[in-house]
Order: structure tokens, then C-alpha cells, then sequence
């Protein structure tokens, strides 16, 4: 019975830990967990929000730059083939939101897309999780996934060869 219930202990123990980081799938299958110490070795950026008519200003990496620890394209290499590819957020709640690659890159839109780990300078609260999706310049929060624990990063097609000129 004692190892019965030093098990079930452990992984109570355990529990938060796992729910302290984010499983990554790039696009040829590669996987990583990133946790909060690997993201806040990343450069940080702040994103305000306003959601249902409260700003808060949420700081964290670039999304796209965690994606390149598992061998997302990013700048110029993100072009041709590339630009079709999408990433599907998911949350502990089972909550999907999907974007396109290339919404993530700089260099290719001014608004940025950041997994933030902290909100009005706190970790973020407990209804959030440990990390969450935030979008800017979405009219409304849809996409600002919370309680983020896994992010995939999909080839929906194969694109236009990389020397194609888009319009």
C-alpha cells in the first residue's frame, strides 16, 4: 500500500512540472519541450491586449523563435513550400487555434505573435496556465490561446518552387 500511495504522491509532485512546459513538433517531425528557463533565454518581447475591454501587456519570445528550435524556417528561408505550412496551437482544455507559418515571421508581418509567459510583469495568472498564445492585432482575443501546451508545426502542401516570385 506505502508504494501505492508514495506513487500516486510523486505524481501529484510531478503534475505541475509537466504543465510548466510546451511540447514543439516542427515541420519534418522533430520534437523538443521548451520550458519558462529555455523561453526566457530568448529575446523578449511585450504585446498589449485588449481582451473584452481589459489591456494587459504580455511579454515572452516570438513565437517564430521557438518554432526554430525545431527547425521551423524562419526570415528568408521561410519562402516557397514554406509559406504554405501552418501551426496548430493546442491548449490543456483541448482549445485549437491554427495560423500560418509565415504570420509568425517579422519579415512578413508587422504584428507579432509571442508565447508569453508573464502578463503586467507577473508570471501569468493561474487561469492562463503557464503560457499563453497572444496575437496582436486580432480584432478580438480568439487566437490568444491560454493554458498553451503543445504547438505543431504542419506542411499543408508543396507550394510554389522557392524561385517563385509571389504577387
Amino acid at each position: 500500500m506505502r508504494p501505492l500511495i508514495l506513487a500516486a504522491c510523486l505524481s501529484l509532485l510531478a503534475a505541475p512540472a509537466l504543465a510548466q512546459s510546451v511540447a514543439l513538433t516542427g515541420p519534418a517531425g522533430q520534437t523538443a519541450m521548451v520550458t519558462a528557463r529555455d523561453l526566457a533565454a530568448l529575446p523578449r518581447h511585450t504585446v498589449v491586449l485588449d481582451a473584452h475591454g481589459q489591456k494587459n501587456s504580455f511579454d515572452g519570445p516570438l513565437l517564430i523563435d521557438v518554432l526554430a528550435r525545431v527547425g521551423a524556417p524562419t526570415g528568408k528561408a521561410l519562402r516557397g513550400a514554406e509559406l504554405s505550412n501552418a501551426v496548430i496551437v493546442t491548449a490543456s482544455d483541448g482549445y485549437q487555434v491554427v495560423i500560418g507559418l509565415a504570420e509568425a515571421d517579422p519579415g512578413t508581418r508587422p504584428n507579432k505573435i509571442i508565447l508569453a509567459d508573464r502578463m503586467d510583469g507577473k508570471p501569468l495568472p493561474e487561469k492562463d496556465g503557464a503560457f499563453r498564445l497572444v496575437v496582436e492585432g486580432d480584432l478580438r482575443p480568439a487566437r490568444s490561446a491560454r493554458l498553451v501546451t503543445a504547438i505543431k508545426v504542419v506542411k499543408l502542401g508543396e507550394g510554389k518552387p522557392a524561385g517563385h516570385a509571389g504577387h
